[in-house]
């Protein structure tokens, strides 16, 4: 009995999440869990410039722009179309490729105060998997990271527990001042995912990108006359 009634709690706080986020015009329930965050730690503050990896369809974009009003300066990426909103800059991009890197570099060119990473692996089913998958794309959002973000600034990451935990926080730990975990209300019960909110960044990792180098398309070689 007591298995069933913390389900059916479970989903009565999933299901307020969700209608809340349909009352107050939120375009995911994941917003609340960002409001949470920010309210136990205090990541943002009025100008911060933020930039959230796997932002689609935008929930935590519309939070950090709410905390970071009135000179605040929002930018989200994703692989998917994100639909406008008023203040937030947005771009399709893939944080694996050095294009995006390039295109966040020129953006913030090293002045980010706070990087997000809400980002998860498509889900197969198969736990380890999933859990290693997770850990490379937290992977790539410290290497965002070490190119954008200002010394002193702060990073927010979603991580599927696993083996492989804490070697990504040994990363972290070497990076960041303060590295917590923290699993807030809004979570699902469910779930393995846990939020790792990391502050005091170090900036001593600074990696700078090169542009790729175009190579020179040469014209084809088209013979003339009959060789045959």
């Amino acid at each position: 009995m007591a298995d069933l009634h913390d389900r059916w709690v479970a989903e009565r706080r999933n299901e307020h999440y969700y209608k809340l986020a349909k009352k107050l015009n939120y375009r995911s329930r994941a917003s609340f869990k960002l409001i949470q965050i920010d309210n136990r730690f205090g990541i943002f503050k009025s100008g911060d410039a933020v930039v959230d990896l796997g932002a689609c369809p935008g929930g935590w974009l519309q939070v950090a722009q709410e905390r970071t009003w009135p000179n605040g300066r929002v930018v989200g990426v994703d692989l998917r179309y994100i639909k406008p909103l008023e203040g937030v800059e947005t771009f399709i991009g893939d944080i694996t490729e050095d294009a995006t890197m390039i295109e966040l570099l020129r953006r913030f060119g090293g002045q980010a105060d706070v990087v997000l990473s809400d980002m998860a692996p498509n889900i197969t089913g198969h736990y380890s998997m999933d859990h290693a998958r997770s850990i490379n794309l937290c992977m790539f959002a410290v290497d965002v990271c070490d190119r954008i973000l200002k010394k002193e600034g702060k990073l927010v990451m979603k991580v599927f527990m696993g083996d492989m935990f804490d070697s990504l926080k040994k990363e972290l730990e070497a990076r960041f001042q303060s590295v917590k975990v923290h699993s807030p209300d809004a979570s699902r019960d469910t779930s393995s995912e846990v939020y790792v909110i990391c502050q005091g960044f170090y900036a001593k990792n600074r990696v700078k990108l090169r542009k790729p180098v175009v190579e020179e398309k040469k014209p084809d070689f088209k013979p003339k006359g009959d060789f045959f």
